[in-house]
């Protein structure tokens, strides 16, 4: 299992938001869509990313301006894994984390491009 590529388990068809969307209607996205993290693309290339979490504490202690958009919100630079990488080093890149702890989620990147995205989720499934 650890050496299967990210590719055969990942999610391609991934919903991203740009850095212009207000951040309250990415949160709306976010719940939506009952995802934990929204990348943040720009010309198909990722720019950063968001999550629920982060959001919507946010939002619930007031931080944010009225017209406060992703941009000024979002985690950049972002982890990321490669679709050519084995599972092995995706869970070890989501266990290392970021300054803010480990990571559920990894947007997958080729050049440049987001091509997928692959969650803790995932891994589990093809576990069990």
């Amino acid at each position: 299992m650890l050496s299967k590529k990210v590719k055969e388990i990942m999610t391609t068809e991934v919903i991203t938001t740009t850095c212009d969307v207000d951040v309250v209607c990415a949160f709306e996205k976010l719940m939506k869509n009952k995802i934990s993290s929204l990348p943040v693309v720009k010309d198909g290339k990722l720019v950063g990313i968001i999550t629920a979490t982060d959001v919507g504490h946010n939002l619930i202690l007031d931080k944010y301006e009225l017209g406060t958009n992703v941009e000024q919100i979002m985690i950049s630079p972002v982890v990321t894994v490669s679709p050519e990488d084995d599972i092995e080093t995706a869970i070890k890149l989501m266990k290392e984390g970021s300054a803010s702890g480990i990571l559920n989620q990894l947007p997958v990147v080729e050049d440049g491009k987001l091509v997928g995205i692959i969650s803790d989720g995932d891994i589990i499934q093809k576990i069990f």
